[in-house]
């Protein structure tokens, strides 16, 4: 495969929006503030708010600003793929920046990856961004997720060419054009709901290098912004990302909830036996502590401040109650993401 020696090259943001009035200006202008970014094509995929106004808005104070409105969703397409096929189609660039409406970039993040991308000789550079999190169930829920995908998707085996390990994050993926038309685009992935891990995997097995690692200081997102939301957006992915098997989700639930069961039950158990009220205090105390332990070091290598420690118990619960209700929406055959209904049931799959 051919490859770029040099990092220059006119690079096309291209950010697919479905209602999304409380994102898309700072995700914009992030984008519009970097002079390797030649164009943001925001791709309006039939919002019901106000977000192709603010666009257009935008676009007057940014030239590079564009708005493109989304076709109706053909048959066997998600949302997503959908609307960032239809903005690679008008991109000019000979570099593509796939990123999501939620994320804030840092004013050199298309710098830093085309040079990892010169450094690396890779085709695609993806980063999984810094999160931000403010209510308690953001805390709890995403930190607990990503240690458990930090094991599944390693960035030195991803990056690795001889691995066959593949994965990216679709808030942020930069790619070479020529490698993108190459492999079919998103065309080649209508259907796929982790659209993002199914693009790096044709990508790597075409043949042409990958490279994914941490997005911290380059670029950041809160990816949601009610309970609901969250809920909704894990339930469409988590069964997938652990995996898409049965087998998987036991093992995860019982990763999960088998420390804090035993727990329980030896406090029980030397409150039975001692009845002292002290002692079994004691007991889950060393218990409770032997789980902070070994969470703490699983946050220190993903990248999360041990302040998350503090939600590590509620953490562990809510991921198996959505990873729970994930693999019975996929059990049932229907997914629902932003007002859509998807069939499932398959190993396919898009962020909506």
């Amino acid at each position: 495969m051919s490859q770029f020696s040099t990092n220059s090259g006119r690079v096309s943001s291209i950010v697919p929006a479905r209602n999304e009035e409380a994102v898309i200006a700072a995700c914009a202008e992030s984008l519009a503030a970097q002079k390797e970014i030649e164009e943001v094509l925001v791709v309006n995929d039939q919002s019901s708010d106000c977000t192709a106004e603010i666009v257009r808005t935008l676009s007057i104070k940014y030239p590079s600003v564009r708005l493109i409105e989304a076709t109706e969703l053909p048959p066997g397409w998600l949302g997503k793929n959908n609307a960032v096929w239809v903005g690679a189609r008008e991109a000019r660039g000979e570099w593509l920046l796939f990123t999501d409406a939620d994320a804030v970039h840092a004013p050199d993040s298309a710098a830093k990856a085309l040079a990892i991308a010169t450094e690396n000789g890779a085709a695609l550079v993806s980063f999984s961004p810094e999160q931000v999190m403010e209510t308690w169930y953001e805390k709890a829920v995403i930190p607990y997720v990503y240690t458990r995908l930090s094991r599944r998707f390693r960035f030195a085996d991803v990056n690795d060419p001889k691995n066959g390990a593949a994965a990216a994050n679709g808030q942020f993926i930069l790619i070479r054009r020529d490698a993108y038309d190459a492999i079919g685009g998103h065309a080649s992935i209508a259907a796929d709901v982790l659209e993002d891990v199914a693009l790096a995997k044709r990508v790597k097995t075409t043949g042409y290098p990958i490279w994914f690692g941490s997005g911290k200081g380059i670029v950041r997102v809160r990816m949601y912004r009610s309970f609901s939301a969250m809920w909704e957006g894990w339930k469409k992915n988590l069964y997938l990302l652990i995996g898409g098997k049965p087998t998987a989700v036991w093992a995860e639930l019982a990763r999960a909830l088998l420390p804090i069961v035993l727990v329980l039950a030896v406090t029980l158990s030397v409150f039975v036996i001692t009845q002292s009220g002290w002692i079994a205090f004691i007991s889950f105390a060393v218990g409770l502590l032997a789980i902070l332990i070994a969470y703490d070091a699983e946050l220190e290598s993903s990248g999360f401040s041990p302040r998350q420690l503090a939600y590590a118990i509620q953490g562990r619960i809510l991921f198996s109650a959505v990873l729970w209700a994930s693999y019975r929406s996929y059990n049932s055959g229907r997914l629902e993401w932003k007002g859509r209904a998807y069939p499932a049931g398959t190993p396919r799959a898009s962020k909506g």
